[in-house]
């Protein structure tokens, strides 16, 4: 079987190039043809393909058994060759303000819920995006759930500059993430834990203030020191597919606080301390009480980040592969 991958985001920085990473490793026994495209007319080239047909991916791959794209993009692919999409969430439809005018043209362009609906099978990496893909067309007949692996990541040294005691955000400094609210609460609470940020995006600016710390270049092994010594990681987010952190954190043995949303009930259970979506000033009394029980809650939540293995995720995604190859 030979599966064409999309794999431009292999260029990225961010979680869809880790989990097209993680994946391709987990899937070494299948025949795969990883479809790059030159990056000084890749965008030419995919817009080309979503509005013209063409090219398309299987026939830039030499032919195919299915066409594999880990995230949706503007692409095109035959129709008679099988073709599997993994949707990671559907923040661009649900909130569509958080993006730029350029991005939501991207989104418009690649006429990605078209392509959602072509697709033989749509992998999500939760049971929490089957709602959302069927109420925005989507036949969940189609829909298979893979969850991603989540491997420990190395300690090595933290980043200069990291005090002795802090809370930790990890991602994108994004909307829909919501690092300001975090901020906010930070400011509001008593706690003497300093407030971390490790990671990029376009409110890095906004996030000002006494006792907080931005650290956007860092190596694996400088996240994996930061997991290690958070006396808790932090993820205020309003929308998310799957969540990295909270689990990559639980490995270490350090607890999580999360917005209450459906993906951390599924993947985190009651191994992790919630409150409410944008509230403010729960998240600043939970900042305040975080220690109490926090051992007990990271051994918990160690045991179920556990169960997520690039190994079992690569079975499931060859299954959804075999179930479609011509």
């Amino acid at each position: 079987m030979k599966v064409a991958v999309d794999a431009r985001h292999l260029a990225g920085g961010r979680g869809v190039a880790e989990y097209t990473r993680g994946m391709l490793g987990a899937l070494q026994d299948v025949d795969i043809e990883r479809v790059q495209v030159d990056a000084r007319t890749r965008r030419l080239v995919f817009a080309s393909a979503a509005v013209l047909g063409r090219p398309r991916l299987d026939a830039i791959a030499g032919g195919a058994d299915v066409v594999w794209a880990p995230a949706p993009a503007p692409l095109a692919v035959s129709k008679d060759v099988p073709f599997v999409l993994t949707v990671h969430d559907l923040s661009w439809v649900e909130r569509p303000q958080d993006f730029t005018p350029y991005e939501r043209a991207w989104h418009a362009v690649g006429r990605l819920r078209r392509q959602a609906q072509r697709a033989d099978r749509v992998v999500v990496d939760a049971r929490a995006t089957i709602d959302p893909l069927t109420r925005w067309g989507v036949d969940a007949e189609g829909i298979r759930v893979v969850h991603p692996g989540v491997p420990r990541r190395p300690v090595g040294d933290l980043p200069p500059g990291t005090p002795p005691r802090y809370v930790l955000f990890v991602g994108a400094l994004e909307p829909r993430k919501d690092p300001e609210l975090l901020l906010r609460a930070h400011a509001r609470s008593t706690t003497d834990a300093h407030l971390v940020f490790a990671g990029a995006g376009r409110l890095r600016p906004k996030l000002r203030g006494p006792n907080v710390h931005v650290v956007d270049a860092f190596t694996s092994e400088q996240l994996g020191a930061l997991y290690a010594n958070a006396t808790a990681l932090v993820m205020p987010s309003r929308l998310e597919g799957f969540g990295f952190p909270p689990l990559e954190a639980a490995l270490h043995g350090t607890p999580s606080i999360v917005s209450d949303l459906p993906v951390f009930r599924e993947t985190l259970g009651d191994a992790c301390v919630r409150f409410p979506p944008g509230d403010e000033a729960a998240l600043a009394s939970v900042l305040n009480s975080i220690s109490e029980n926090s051992g007990d809650l990271g051994a918990r939540a160690k045991e179920r980040a556990s169960s997520f293995t690039w190994g079992a995720a690569g079975a499931s995604l060859r299954a959804v592969f075999a179930e479609v190859a011509r």
